[in-house]
């Protein structure tokens, strides 16, 4: 069991530059063909937070009174984390597609690609969560010791991520249509966890619809940068829904790590 946890991590700590230096490399050449660059990477999240402020705040006006905030800053401390899942969900899926002449060569350890993607996905959080901590300070609403728990939040959709992406990219390289199912899954769930509407308002009379959307994991870490930067609540104070998803997070990755090892042998025949 333990050498099942392990052993993929492993093979990633024993190439950590080869997997920062692909990382890199990855970020810079995803827009390498458009004139602005890596500008891209940034400005269509910026855009799409303003539509969607412009829609919930302007046209159809949700209510945040409950929880004393601008509805700008309480989406974008949902939709942060959001785009980082949805970033490295996607890519990390498409790794081995991607990098299918790397996975040809025998002396190649593909099992570092879909960490290369997710990385890669991690420098664009980065400057959104500085983004964010900028925005709520022109509101008035300064850095304190919650801000710390960002940190964690943010490990835990790493984690979580590569434990969903190490069973979808294995699949994917027999079953091309998943890369499909997963983009509709994440159309829905961007609703379900919720980002653009706030379920304890909305869901005050349904407790038993809540409790159920609450085992989507991303409800967990979303509410989490929420409780950072707005509610002002740490980590520790919500013992069983944090048991709850580290006991999701780590099946997945076992079932992950057993799926890809059970697979990769077939990859360079496939690809």
């Amino acid at each position: 069991m333990l050498k099942t946890i392990f052993s993929l991590p492993a093979d990633v700590y024993k190439n950590r530059r080869l997997v920062m230096k692909l990382a890199k490399n990855d970020f810079k050449t995803r827009y390498a063909g458009s004139y602005f660059g890596t500008f891209w990477a940034f400005v269509q999240p910026i855009v799409t937070i303003m539509v969607y402020w412009f829609v919930f705040s302007v046209g159809f006006r949700q209510n945040t009174d409950g929880i004393g905030i601008p509805f700008v800053l309480y989406l974008v401390a949902g939709i942060v984390p959001w785009f980082f899942f949805q970033d490295a969900l996607v890519g990390g899926t498409n790794a081995l597609l991607e990098y299918n002449y790397l996975v040809k060569k025998v002396v190649f350890n593909i099992s570092v690609l879909p960490v290369v993607k997710i990385i890669s996905a991690l420098f664009v959080h980065g400057f959104f969560v500085v983004f964010t901590i900028i925005l709520y300070a022109f509101y008035g609403r300064f850095p304190d010791w919650y801000y710390l728990q960002i940190l964690y939040y943010s490990i835990c959709v790493f984690i979580l991520s590569l434990s969903l992406v190490y069973i979808s990219c294995a699949v994917v390289v027999f079953f091309r249509d998943l890369t499909q199912i997963i983009n509709i899954g994440l159309q829905v769930g961007v609703w379900l966890t919720p980002i653009m509407w706030v379920a304890d308002t909305a869901l005050k009379d349904h407790p038993l619809i809540q409790k159920i959307l609450q085992l989507n994991p991303m409800y967990y870490i979303v509410s989490g940068y929420r409780d950072a930067f707005v509610v002002k609540r740490w980590f520790f104070e919500r013992p069983l829904w944090t048991l709850y998803f580290w006991l999701f997070t780590l099946v997945c990755f076992c079932f992950g790590n057993w799926v890809f090892k059970r697979l990769r042998i077939h990859f360079a025949d496939v690809l």
